[in-house]
C-alpha cells in the first residue's frame, strides 16, 4: 500500500502550483474576455484536456494523476471558481466524449477540448428534476435524420461562455434507465440559447446559467453513444466528477489550512501567539484530521477509477468527505482569524466555495442513499397488500 505520488507526478504537481499562482489570479469581477484568456491558458499548460488520450492532443492522465492536477489547481489557484469549471468541463463533458464517442466525434471535438480552443458544458438539472434525473422533462423526438430537442435546463456550469453543449434528454419519457440519450450540440445551432449569468454566494469565478432548447434539431451524427445510453453516460461522468473533480477542494482546503497555521502562530492574545492556546491548536489538528481523511478517501476512488473498478462506494464516499471536510474547514478558518475572518479573504471565500459541494454531482443525501444501495440497505418498496 503506497500513499506516495510518483515523483514524475509530484513534478507535475509543482509544475501546475506554479503555473496557477503566477497566470490564474483570481479578477476583481467576472469578466468573459479574462476568463477565456485564462482558459486558453491552462489550455496550453495541458489542464483542460488532462485526461485527453494523447491520440487526440491530450495529456492521457488516469484518474490518479487528473486528481493530483487538479487538487495542484485548487491550491495555486484561489480563483476555486475557475478550477470549477475546468473540472466540469472535463470531467462531466470531455469524458463522455473519450469513453463513448466514435472515431468520427472524437477526432472532430477532442482536439479543440483539449487544447482550450473550446470550453463544454454539461446540460443536465432540470427545474423539476434534479436529483430525479431519470425524469427529465426535456423531449428528444425524432425529426428526418436526426432529433428534435425541446426543454429547459438550469444550474448548467460553463453555459454563458460554452462551445459545445453535452445535453441528456429523453428519447423515451418514462422509460426509466433506457429512457435518455446523449446529444453533443454546437453552441450557435438553431434553437438553443442560454439565459443570464447566475449571481451566485460561491463559486463566483465559474459561469453559469439556464439553458434552452426550442425546436434545436440535432443531427444522428452527434448523439453519443447509442439511443437509449443516456443514463449510463451520465453515470460515468459522475465517478470522474465526483472523484476527480472535488480534488480541487483539497487544494483550496490545504492553502487555507497552510495560512490558518500561519496565523495563529503569529497572532497575538493576551502577550502570547494564539495557536498556544489548546482551544486554538485542537481545532488546527481538527481541520488537518479532516483534510488528510477526506484526501485518502478520494485518492482510493481515484484509484479505483484508475483500475476500471465498478465501485460505486468510493467516489460517493469521497464526494461526501471532501464536501462535509471543506465547509468545516471554512467554518473553523474564519473562526480562527475572529473579525478578520468575515472580511474578503481566502478563509470566508473557502465557506462560501465549499457551500455548493454538498449539493452539486448529486446531494450529500443522494450520495448516501447510493452507498445503502450498494449494500443492500434500501431495496425497492414493495406495494401494499390488499386486505
Amino acid at each position: 500500500m503506497d500513499f506516495d505520488l510518483s515523483p514524475e507526478t509530484e513534478e507535475m504537481r509543482d509544475m501546475v502550483v506554479r503555473f496557477a499562482q503566477r497566470e490564474l489570479t483570481t479578477p476583481a469581477e467576472f469578466d468573459t474576455e479574462d476568463f477565456r484568456r485564462r482558459w486558453r491558458s491552462a489550455g496550453q499548460q495541458g489542464l483542460v484536456g488532462s485526461c485527453v488520450p494523447r491520440a487526440y492532443g491530450g495529456s492521457g492522465l488516469d484518474a490518479v494523476e487528473a486528481a493530483a492536477t487538479m487538487e495542484a489547481l485548487g491550491f495555486g489557484c484561489e480563483d476555486t471558481g475557475f478550477a470549477f469549471s475546468v473540472a466540469a468541463h472535463l470531467f462531466a463533458a470531455v469524458m463522455p466524449v473519450v469513453e463513448f464517442g466514435t472515431e468520427e466525434q472524437k477526432k472532430r471535438w477532442l482536439p479543440a477540448l483539449g487544447s482550450g480552443e473550446l470550453i463544454a458544458a454539461h446540460c443536465i438539472t432540470e427545474p423539476e428534476a434534479g436529483s430525479d434525473t431519470l425524469r427529465l422533462r426535456t423531449r428528444a423526438t425524432r425529426d428526418g435524420a436526426g432529433y428534435r430537442l425541446d426543454g429547459h435546463k438550469c444550474f448548467t456550469t460553463n453555459s454563458p461562455v460554452a462551445d459545445l453543449f453535452i445535453v441528456q434528454a429523453a428519447t423515451d419519457p418514462g422509460g426509466g434507465f433506457f429512457g435518455l440519450t446523449t446529444f453533443v450540440v454546437e453552441a450557435g445551432t438553431p434553437g438553443l440559447s442560454v439565459g443570464q449569468r447566475y449571481d451566485k454566494v460561491g463559486l463566483r469565478g465559474s459561469p453559469m446559467a439556464d439553458v434552452y432548447f426550442d425546436g434545436c434539431v440535432v443531427p444522428d451524427t452527434q448523439v453519443l453513444g447509442a439511443e437509449g445510453s443516456g443514463a449510463a453516460i451520465f453515470s460515468c461522468s459522475m465517478k470522474w466528477e465526483r472523484t476527480c473533480l472535488f480534488a480541487a477542494y483539497l487544494g483550496a482546503m490545504k492553502r487555507v489550512l497552510d495560512s490558518t497555521v500561519a496565523h495563529v502562530r503569529e497572532r497575538e492574545q493576551f502577550g502570547t501567539p494564539i495557536g498556544a492556546f489548546q482551544a486554538v491548536s485542537h481545532r488546527v489538528v481538527d481541520m488537518m484530521a479532516r483534510h488528510e481523511a477526506a484526501r485518502l478517501l478520494l485518492y482510493k476512488a481515484a484509484r479505483g477509477l484508475a483500475d476500471g473498478t465498478d465501485d460505486e462506494i468510493g467516489p460517493a464516499l469521497a464526494k461526501i468527505a471532501v464536501s462535509e471536510a471543506a465547509v468545516q474547514l471554512g467554518l473553523d478558518a474564519v473562526q480562527l482569524r475572529g473579525a478578520l475572518g468575515v472580511l474578503d479573504g481566502e478563509a470566508e471565500c473557502l465557506l462560501r466555495d465549499a457551500l455548493p459541494a454538498r449539493i452539486f454531482s448529486g446531494t450529500n443525501e443522494i450520495q448516501k442513499n447510493n452507498v445503502a444501495r450498494a449494500l443492500g440497505l434500501n431495496p425497492p418498496r414493495r406495494s401494499a397488500k390488499r386486505r
